[in-house]
C-alpha cells in the first residue's frame, strides 16, 4: 500500500504508517514507535576498529590508561562524511576503574577519531571500555 505524506509517497506494510507523520515545519516526526538505525559492534585492536554503519558501539582492548591520560579511538567507515553530526558516549566494559569522558570527536571522510579522557583523580583504566556513537546527515 502507498500513502501521501504531505508531498511524499510512502509505502506501509498492512496500510499502518506507524506513528510517522509529516511536522508542519516539513519535519519528519515520529509521534509512538521507533525508528530503527544501521547499527553494528566491532572490537577494537591497538587503538583501531572498522564498522561500516550509521550507528554502533566499539569495544576497546583492555586499557591500562592512567588518570588523565588519553586514548585516541580510530573508526574506519565508510558511511562517515566530514560533514555529519556525529554523537558519542563511552562506559565501562570491563574496567572497574577509572572515570572514562569523550573528549574530542572529528569526523572525517571514511572515518571518526575519537579521544577518551580518563577523567578519575589518581585511578588508571583497569579493562575495556565501550564507545557507542550514532551519526545523521548534516
Amino acid at each position: 500500500m502507498t500513502t501521501t505524506l504531505g508531498t511524499k509517497s510512502i509505502k506501509s506494510i498492512f496500510g499502518k504508517l506507524l506513528g510517522i507523520t509529516n511536522g508542519d515545519d516539513g519535519h519528519l516526526v515520529v509521534e509512538s514507535g521507533t525508528i530503527c538505525v544501521d547499527n553494528g559492534t566491532a572490537t577494537a585492536t591497538s587503538g583501531a576498529a572498522t564498522l561500516n554503519r550509521a550507528a554502533g558501539k566499539i569495544t576497546s582492548e583492555s586499557l591500562s590508561t592512567a588518570a588523565a591520560g588519553v586514548y585516541t579511538l580510530t573508526i574506519t567507515n565508510s558511511k562517515i562524511a566530514a560533514t555529519d553530526i556525529v554523537h558519542v558516549s563511552v562506559t565501562l566494559g570491563t574496567a572497574t576503574t577509572g572515570v572514562p569522558t569523550i573528549a574530542t570527536v572529528a569526523a572525517a571522510a571514511g572515518s571518526l577519531v575519537i579521544k577518551v579522557q580518563n577523567i578519575a583523580a589518581s585511578a588508571a583504566l583497569n579493562g575495556t571500555i565501550v564507545v557507542a556513537f550514532t551519526s545523521f546527515k548534516a
